[in-house]
């Protein structure tokens, strides 16, 4: 059965959604690493980590019509939502300075880079892992299996 043919089409645009915003996020952690050649910290490599794959299961999930694909991008993306808050508590002070994972390399919680007046970069990553939970979250509950 097709996409278009099927009568719960119009839940497959939660996937969608979450693969837009996996792929946004994805291509702009490129742009700022290779275009303005801006050096990830560790933390910021591991939310790479969770975050590039998303990228392109979502993609498989969604064009292939398959809700598997939301199953196993759900738990990387709560991983690297973890990994995001961290980050954002780390730059905001609220983690005391024995417990920075960051050893040799830039700085985890001495962001060079805000955007949007004063936005740090882990606080967009936070909001990019949340907001594909949650569509995660809807897809699957909207495509619970009968």
């Amino acid at each position: 059965m097709r996409l278009h043919d099927s009568p719960r089409h119009g839940h497959w645009v939660w996937l969608l959604l979450a693969w837009t915003v996996a792929l946004l996020a994805t291509a702009a952690a490129l742009f700022i690493g290779e275009v303005m050649g801006m050096t990830p910290c560790l933390l910021c490599w591991y939310q790479r980590i969770a975050m590039f794959p998303l990228a392109l299961i979502l993609a498989m999930a969604t064009f292939g019509e398959d809700r598997r694909g939301a199953l196993y991008a759900w738990p990387l993306a709560a991983i690297g939502l973890g990994i995001a808050l961290y980050h954002s508590a780390l730059i905001a002070g609220w983690v005391p300075a024995w417990w920075v994972p960051c050893g040799a390399g830039p700085s985890c919680s001495d962001q060079a880079l805000d955007i949007f007046f004063g936005i740090q970069l882990p606080w967009l990553s936070a909001l990019a892992f949340a907001a594909i939970v949650l569509l995660l979250t809807v897809f699957l509950r909207k495509t619970r299996p009968s």
